[in-house]
């Protein structure tokens, strides 16, 4: 066969058809269906990028509603006495309650900058275990990445003093990314060289990374001097990363508005990671080897350093979470800095469908959940673990999109019906 032959062949999209053909393929041929498809990742049907998404978080919404119902003792007191009190009272609670998660996260300024404050470790976080899922590795240990990308990040903010911002503050970033790169790259080599499983060792180096962050802490030349509780010194203020909103501290008080360069560097590393996987070469192979690893190998991949090089990046955008949250919010290193945020990245990433663009979308919703969290715990006698259940239940019904298509009867594209092949989608 010639080369003017083969270029007639019809080209197979991912789903196996013919690209362009059917009601899908049409859609993605305008210009509006083309960009849905690329920020969504599973192609230009509205229904499943948009539609089933929202209705699975009002779904989520609703039953946690219940929850908050079963759980109000006060209600069940009045309901033998004063049902119909008792009732009323129980409504407003918890439309209160959503009034408030709204306003903590939405609801002005303040509300708004907490809720990026909170997105941007989450997004980095999630593109670390998104990456993974892309190539067919799951990568548990963003938690122990991020605490090494923190511990990396607060000894280049601290040693290095007097250099001007725009030196110091790269060194700081690069100094988290690599703290992430090295701990991440360790499963990675491992699961090449040897087969060990990623999972298995990533859970292991999660331990490890706390007990070590636990001793550093106690080091003098980590630890501050004069204390004898685990705390790092603090970040010089030219590592710092800067305020969006700084220019408002002559009129608000610097630490109502919190939001910083993070986000933006989020969003940053985002757009690279989409184009480190759609539109470059190693990210052709990363995610050929996350769909078949003995076919790349066949094809001349080298697979183990693809192993390597995709956990090591991965564990760079862990490493640059925890660089966010010393650089952007903490200033320095306490035990348990990170908060979960790695853990939480494996629901985010499954919720944001491993695509970057998803990621970005869910990160800012988590984040939106946890500050508004804390808005509703202070404003209702509802706590804040119901966050907790909110995000689970989420990602439950994100995860059966048959549910909430025969709950609210969504009719979508047939390319919609299946949309796991693994863990890269």
């Amino acid at each position: 066969m010639n080369d003017d032959e083969r270029t007639d062949e019809p080209q197979l999209d991912e789903a196996g058809g013919p690209e362009g053909t059917g009601p899908e393929g049409e859609a993605e041929r305008t210009v509006g269906g083309r960009l849905l498809s690329e920020l969504s990742g599973v192609g230009a049907d509205w229904r499943t990028a948009l539609l089933v998404p929202a209705l699975a978080v009002v779904t989520a919404l609703i039953i946690s509603g219940f929850i908050i119902a079963l759980t109000d003792v006060d209600f069940w007191r009045g309901l033998g006495t004063a049902p119909g009190q008792a009732w009323s009272d129980l409504w407003h609670e918890i439309v209160d309650s959503y009034v408030a998660l709204f306003r903590g996260s939405f609801g002005g300024l303040r509300a708004i900058s907490e809720t990026l404050t909170a997105s941007a470790p989450l997004i980095l976080a999630g593109l670390a275990v998104g990456i993974g899922f892309r190539a067919g590795l799951f990568n548990i240990g963003a938690e122990g990445q991020m605490l090494m990308g923190g511990m990396f990040a607060v000894v280049a903010g601290f040693t290095f003093t007097g250099l001007p911002v725009v030196v110091h503050l790269p060194l700081v970033v690069l100094a988290g990314f690599l703290g992430g790169a090295v701990w991440g790259g360790i499963p990675g080599l491992l699961r090449a060289k040897t087969g060990a499983h990623e999972v298995i060792v990533t859970i292991m180096l999660n331990n490890i990374a706390i007990r070590l962050v636990d001793y550093l802490l106690k080091t003098d030349w980590i630890q501050v001097e004069g204390r004898d509780d685990p705390i790092s010194k603090g970040v010089e203020v030219s590592g710092r990363l800067p305020r969006l909103l700084g220019f408002l501290e002559d009129v608000r008080p610097p630490s109502d508005i919190r939001v910083h360069a993070g986000i933006l560097l989020a969003v940053l590393a985002a757009w690279g990671i989409y184009w480190l996987l759609f539109r470059s070469t190693i990210g052709y192979e990363f995610r050929a080897v996350g769909y078949n690893p003995h076919a790349a190998k066949y094809a001349g991949m080298n697979v183990t350093w693809l192993y390597f090089a995709v956990m090591a990046i991965a564990g760079g955008m862990a490493g640059l979470a925890g660089m966010n949250q010393v650089s952007g919010v903490l200033y320095r290193v306490t035990p348990g800095f990170s908060a979960g945020i790695g853990f939480e990245a494996i629901s985010l990433a499954l919720l944001g469908r491993s695509h970057p663009g998803g990621i970005v979308l869910a990160g800012i919703l988590f984040g939106a959940l946890r500050a508004g969290g804390q808005e509703m715990q202070v404003a209702t006698d509802v706590p804040i673990d119901l966050i907790l259940v909110v995000q689970a239940l989420v990602v439950v019904f994100i995860a059966a999109p048959a549910l909430i298509r025969a709950i609210y009867r969504v009719r979508t594209g047939e390319a919609a019906e299946q949309l796991t092949k693994g863990w890269a989608t």
